[in-house]
């Protein structure tokens, strides 16, 4: 068993399980409460750190978790400053304050009873929505509510999938595995010229979806690596729902698998950030790492008259946080050069909306496949 949560309830002391995805730890001081609490009230406690153990109505607890939005909201637009900033300052307190809010929101807790079920009036039915998260169930235990709304966002997800215009199917991605909602980026691979159609290599395959896109284009096999164990499960489910395991290896591999092949894809996470939980691994990556790491070793595991499909969007240069100056020197420095670079246009809902802190970087976003090889 893992961390565990203490409190106080009718003069008796309790412990349980506590269970938080993206690491937080178990809050020290718990007040237990119900719907006679004021959201006012429990602003208060949750800026103060003061986590709020329901023992209410659950649509109650949902409302009140609204009324706190709502309040973080206010303050944040009190508090903003009018000074001019760069666009990596704004970035950076941009994450700063979704941080602070996901901080003072995850202060609303919830029992979960050993085998899933919310003890809550009008609570719904979580235990698959646990049991794809968290595994079976083992103990009591307690989870902020705000994750337990994500747990059934995610497992609604992965009942309804995500429909991949050039599949003519949908990709069903599991919990913690980064759904492929960005369909630019897809449609480049679907697009780009095959230099062979004997082997292809997808370097931190996630859900599968561009494997899929290379087996339908009628590439013969493709070595599928990754070394999360939920995108490993999701890969393969979604390979087997799309017949295709006979043409898709799923392999676990820090990056490359074994051998060369005459085409190796990779779209590694865009953001040169630190993650702040295992979930945001799919979206930061620090220092740049995975990409650099799939430039330097691109080379040595292409054959001869091979490519290299490098998926990035240029959202970290218009943010300031990596030049385009720099992606080309690790480029030249991996012994590669550019034989051409395939860009679409983003049009996912954010880059319409300008009260996005970030909506300025988003607007100039372009995403590209560079097609890479060896010199």
């Amino acid at each position: 068993m893992g961390e565990s949560i203490g409190w106080v309830e009718a003069g008796k002391t309790h412990e349980a399980l506590w269970r938080s995805e993206a690491g937080v730890a178990a809050p020290k001081k718990v007040l237990v409460a119900d719907d006679t609490l004021t959201a006012d009230a429990a602003y208060r406690l949750a800026c103060e750190g003061t986590a709020i153990l329901w023992r209410g109505d659950f649509q109650n607890a949902r409302q009140l978790l609204q009324a706190l939005s709502r309040r973080i909201d206010n303050s944040a637009r009190r508090k903003t400053s009018k000074a001019e900033s760069t666009p990596a300052e704004t970035f950076h307190l941009h994450r700063q304050s979704q941080s602070q809010r996901a901080r003072t929101l995850g202060m609303v807790l919830l029992p979960l009873e050993a085998d899933y079920r919310i003890p809550l009036r009008r609570a719904p039915e979580v235990s698959a929505a646990c049991t794809e998260a968290y595994g079976e169930a083992e103990a009591p235990s307690v989870v902020s509510l705000r994750e337990v709304l994500g747990l059934i966002g995610a497992h609604e997800w992965r009942k309804k999938g995500v429909e991949i215009a050039v599949l003519e199917n949908k990709i069903h991605p599991h919990y913690g595995v980064f759904s492929p909602v960005r369909g630019e980026y897809v449609a480049l691979v679907n697009q780009a010229p095959l230099p062979s159609t004997e082997l292809a290599f997808d370097i931190g395959t996630g859900t599968g979806v561009l494997a899929a896109v290379l087996a339908k284009r009628g590439v013969k096999r493709i070595v599928a690596t990754d070394q999360d164990s939920r995108a490993l499960a999701c890969a393969r489910d979604n390979v087997t729902r799309l017949g295709l395991q006979a043409h898709v290896d799923i392999v676990k591999a820090d990056m490359f698998p074994e051998g060369r092949a005459p085409l190796v894809v990779c779209n590694p996470p865009w953001v040169p950030a630190r993650p702040s939980s295992s979930l945001e691994h799919a979206i930061f990556d620090f220092e740049s790492r995975m990409l650099r790491g799939f430039l330097s070793g691109l080379a040595a595991h292409l054959t001869a008259g091979g490519e290299g499909w490098l998926i990035l969007s240029d959202f970290a240069e218009h943010l300031g946080l990596r030049s385009r100056e720099e992606l080309l020197g690790w480029i030249e420095a991996a012994g590669l050069k550019v034989l051409d670079r395939l860009d679409a246009k983003p049009h996912h809902p954010k880059v319409m909306d300008a009260t996005d802190a970030l909506h300025k970087a988003r607007a100039a976003e372009m995403t590209s496949l560079w097609r890479l090889a060896a010199k």
